[in-house]
């Protein structure tokens, strides 16, 4: 437990408020309807006055755009959709100049297989022919039973080399062979060479699937058992930290996929692999059940236990990311909130609950403005692959009316709600782009757009901003221990954040309901720092009424 007499341990990435930017949504500046990086340089005095202090940039590098960029055919040259590398040295200067960092996204479980170390694999060069992972046999049976994330086998047959190749995601994204030497080392170089270029660090794409058990043996559910935190991926990523980042000033994020808290002291506690925090999982699965695609109700005493377990499993040794949404998830307010009649309340409750963990908080890109999930009732619309995939499965094994079955998953799940337009102002296309834009906007843009929210005193802009003032002027709401208040209560999730002689009571309603909860330790004078609604006294009893979404923060 911190106390009052024992100095914090402070990394200047422990403070930070992270913004997420999916690049081809953000802004467009040239009218092709495809945002670049010019099109955020922009932008850098908007995330300023916002108030972050890091920007993750998701993938801008050469690439056929399989998997929106996370099929990288050069990790060292910008796409030229995005713009150029000297339009990326701006946008960083522009970022320092206002003391925002930048990291970048690290794809590197997988290339693009229009990389030239897949073209020259294939070709069977003998530099590169154990690049990627190929193997012999019947190009009528795959090797063993593994399967994509994406749906299907987990392999593809290459004509040219008469071989199959490995894929956990798309067939155009073939997994790098992290057993040869030379490619962890061709890795590391491109790794320093973006640091020396003066980054800040990175987020690294599903790096626990670097590691694949020798043999590739056939598996149980598609074989994640050989290829989720594999039988080397300690070793992987703990030589990769040493060659790259160990003594650097900079932050990384390891994006893991099955990992609990408890694993997950492995790769961030002291003596593990040295990674600063983790994008992991565990809580978006809160209202799911065999997959993403199978939609169950929020279930809030999941959700308590498993971020009270990351809490407190990391409280001394380690380092929480606190997310509610990215690019691969859909809008936060539209899954655990309600985007109808009480987004605003509902988004300022979520915001609150994000912000009063202790962990990094990660912002995504129109979050702040309370944007939500959009509608595909043309299937022309989808331009997500994972989703292409779902709807083209579904509609072959099991749905017979795609409005009708699968419509509405897609309206609920599908990664493209994160990725529609970024909402500017009321003008056509949201001020995004002057041209015809690369992915639909959400029709609710005129009343829901970054023009409105900032003339508005009590937007949730403006309540983004409160926090971000608290979170940087109170080193409790970073700092302080954490420990859940009345684990049994259905509907509302409530907390004790303590440092020292100082106390936070959050109170987070999650539901449209109006509970009511007791709260014994709250002090009759505690001081409300902040609130979705307006609150009068304690009551004598510490019995709260609660409004449907409400959320409040005391202090004593």
């Amino acid at each position: 437990m911190t106390t009052a007499d024992q100095p914090l341990d402070r990394e200047w990435w422990k403070e930070a408020v992270v913004y997420q930017i999916y690049p081809r949504s953000f802004n467009d500046s040239d009218g092709d309807g495809i945002g670049d990086i010019p099109g955020i340089i922009e932008k850098v005095d908007y995330l300023d006055a916002l108030g972050v202090d890091v920007v993750w940039l998701n993938p801008v590098y050469e690439s056929p755009m399989a998997d929106n960029g996370y099929d990288i055919a050069d990790y060292q040259s910008i796409h030229p959709e995005f713009g150029t590398m000297d339009d990326w040295e701006i946008l960083l200067e522009e970022l320092n100049n206002r003391d925002i960092r930048l990291i970048m996204d690290l794809v590197v479980n997988h290339t693009s297989d229009e990389h030239e170390w897949f073209q020259r694999s294939r070709q069977g060069d003998p530099e590169y022919e154990d690049y990627y992972y190929w193997r012999e046999g019947d190009p009528e049976e795959p090797p063993n039973n593994w399967e994509s994330f994406f749906g299907g086998p987990a392999w593809s047959w290459d004509d040219e080399r008469e071989a199959w190749y490995l894929h956990l995601f798309d067939e155009k994204q073939p997994d790098l062979n992290w057993r040869n030497p030379d490619v962890r080392e061709e890795i590391h170089d491109m790794m320093n060479w973006w640091l020396d270029k003066g980054i800040d660090g990175f987020r690294m794409d599903v790096i626990n699937l670097i590691s694949k058990t020798e043999g590739l043996p056939d598996g149980e559910h598609g074989g994640g058992e050989h290829f989720i935190g594999g039988p080397q991926v300690l070793d992987y990523i703990g030589e990769m930290v040493d060659e790259t980042v160990a003594d650097r000033d900079v932050m990384t994020v390891g994006e893991m996929v099955g990992v609990d808290a408890e694993r997950a002291r492995e790769y961030v506690a002291e003596g593990g692999c040295g990674l600063s925090m983790l994008i992991h999982f565990e809580h978006m699965g809160v209202d799911t059940g065999h997959d993403k695609w199978d939609l169950q109700e929020l279930d809030l005493l999941e959700l308590k236990r498993i971020i009270g377990e990351w809490q407190n499993t990391l409280a001394e040794d380690g380092w929480n990311c606190i997310y509610l949404g990215n690019h691969d998830q859909p809008r936060g307010v539209s899954r655990f909130g309600d985007d109808g009649e009480y987004r605003e309340e509902s988004a300022k409750m979520l915001a609150t609950f994000q912000f009063t963990l202790q962990g990094t908080p990660f912002v995504f890109q129109g979050e702040e403005i309370g944007m939500t999930n959009t509608t595909f009732e043309d299937p022309e619309k989808i331009r997500d692959v994972e989703a292409q995939n779902f709807a083209e499965m579904s509609l072959a094994d099991w749905a017979d009316d795609y409005v009708e079955d699968v419509q509405p998953i897609l309206e609920d799940m599908s990664r493209d709600n994160a990725r529609t337009l970024m909402q500017w102002d009321d003008t056509e296309h949201a001020g995004f782009t002057d041209g015809e834009p690369w992915i639909h906007v959400n029709e609710n843009y005129p009343e829901i757009n970054v023009k409105a929210a900032r003339a508005d005193e009590d937007s949730i802009w403006q309540y983004y901003r409160e926090l971000m003032d608290l979170r940087e002027e109170h080193d409790i709401f970073v700092y302080g221990d954490y420990e859940v208040i009345d684990y049994d209560h259905p509907e509302v999730y409530a907390y004790l954040r303590t440092l020292g002689d100082e106390e936070l009571i959050v109170v987070c309603n999650f539901f449209e309901n109006e509970p009511q909860i007791e709260m014994a330790d709250l002090d009759a004078d505690a001081e409300l720092v902040v609130s979705n609604y307006d609150v009068g006294d304690i009551p004598e009893d510490r019995v709260l009424d609660l409004r449907p979404y409400e959320a409040r923060v005391y202090q004593q």
